[in-house]
């Protein structure tokens, strides 16, 4: 799925260098631009996300249960602790951050640590964690990345042309029928570029969601810890009040989904997250 995103955002490179004749500045350009991004997202998550979602650091003696879960949590995955945040919040939700386990960091909200008890919330922890383990992460914040650039490319270009970019004298495609061609499916593919990228996104999400699930499971030795967990999330319709768009794919539940995106099918298509039933599906059949 990374490799697709990168053939779409070159393809869309290339498309849009050709129409406006930049040749292989233009797609240098974009090169640079894209690891750049890349680059500071991945020094830059965890800062971002945390303060987005006004996450505060977890004080040890006032929360103390939370912070020798994730210590035995560690110990038995093996993994360095992570910086342990808290959030003021009465829905039940977490996630994590960070562009490694030695840069890492969890975040809850009050909400969690109210109404799960210890098995549960050592489930939710041990799913947290292993987002940091298999670096989901780094992933999530290349995808993120990429598609910011997709959309920003598409949205410029759209902008010139628009403004009669494309008005100007083309007598190269007058002479070339293929170039008339591509320019008009060029101006297709810039269009709908940012929606298929976001599509790819919602999928890695969603896979890593998966991945998540199982990888607690093996950390903690006790799937209906993880299916109690997910089921009283789901059994909650308290919607995070701290959440966006931007950090929506860190949760362990879908923070913007939790009301009315469970009664419709069809947004499964755009959602961040797997649906509760197929996620606890998997975990009954482990």
């Amino acid at each position: 799925m990374i490799a697709a995103f990168f053939v779409v955002v070159f393809g869309v490179a290339w498309i849009i260098t050709y129409l406006l004749k930049f040749g292989a500045i233009g797609v240098l350009f974009a090169a640079l631009f894209a690891v750049g991004s890349s680059a500071f997202s991945y020094f830059k998550s965890d800062t971002i996300a945390l303060k987005m979602s006004r996450a505060v650091p977890a004080d040890e003696n006032e929360f103390r249960r939370y912070h020798n879960l994730v210590e035995g949590l560690c110990i038995g995955a093996g993994m360095p602790k992570p910086r342990l945040y808290i959030m003021h919040d009465d829905a039940p939700n977490a996630f994590a951050t960070g562009r490694d386990p030695k840069h890492s960091a969890v975040a809850v909200t009050t909400g969690l640590l109210d109404k799960m008890n210890r098995v549960e919330l050592e489930a939710v922890l041990a799913h947290e964690l292993s987002h940091i383990k298999n670096y989901d992460i780094l992933v999530m914040t290349l995808a993120v990345t990429m598609v910011g650039m997709i959309a920003l490319m598409s949205d410029l270009f759209l902008r010139w042309a628009f403004w009669g970019g494309l008005g100007g004298d083309r007598d190269d495609d007058n002479h070339n029928p293929f170039g008339a061609v591509l320019a008009i499916l060029g101006v297709v593919l810039v269009i709908f570029a940012p929606f298929i990228a976001r599509l790819m996104q919602l999928a890695i999400s969603r896979q890593r969601e998966y991945l998540a699930d199982a990888s607690g499971v093996l950390i903690t030795r006790y799937p209906p810890g993880m299916i109690s967990a997910l089921e009283k999330l789901k059994a909650d319709t308290t919607v995070v009040h701290t959440s966006s768009k931007a950090t929506a794919h860190l949760w362990i539940e879908g923070p913007l989904e939790q009301d009315e995106a469970k009664k419709r099918k069809f947004d499964n298509l755009f959602a961040t997250h797997p649906p509760l039933d197929d996620r606890i599906a998997r975990l009954r059949e482990m």
